[in-house]
């Protein structure tokens, strides 16, 4: 009737070609979705590694004690270099588009990377307070960030 053939040939190569082109269709919808759903930042797999790290300073931080202070210093400092590490990671990552909350994260690392380097092998009370504190800086600064970072990251 309108210019196609009711040929049984004919009518079988249509639905075919019908089904072929749902079947393109929903595999692009698919790889569309796909590719909008999952796409992260490379930061915030970056801010996982620096969360982690923080949470292994937690520790070494927790066992900072008078008892045990040669292997706890160590360990501190340990933490510290990991932590540097990752956070510088995490700034040439995320470059300006948090450039306060990196602002922070950098001077929080800054001052407890002295706090720990004017750690004495028989460090005072005073100094291991400082470094606590310094810790507890860079923690706080790292949630300002994971929190400005959450939405992506989520």
């Amino acid at each position: 009737m309108f210019g196609v053939s009711s040929h049984p040939r004919t009518l079988r190569h249509l639905a075919a070609c019908r089904i072929a082109l749902v079947a393109c269709i929903a595999v692009i919808g698919l790889l569309a979705l796909t590719g909008c759903g999952s796409s992260k930042p490379a930061y915030c797999s970056t801010r996982n590694d620096l969360e982690n790290s923080v949470k292994g300073l937690e520790n070494s931080i927790k066992a900072l004690n008078i008892s045990n202070l040669s292997s706890g210093i160590n360990d501190v400092k340990a933490n510290l270099e990991k932590i540097q590490s990752d956070a510088t990671k995490l700034a040439s990552q995320v470059k300006s588009e948090f450039a306060s909350e990196t602002s922070a994260l950098k001077s929080s690392l800054t001052s407890f990377g002295s706090a720990v380097k004017g750690l004495a092998s028989s460090p005072t009370a005073t100094q291991v307070d400082a470094v606590k504190s310094a810790a507890s800086n860079v923690q706080s600064s790292l949630k300002s960030f994971a929190d400005a970072t959450g939405s992506k990251c989520s």
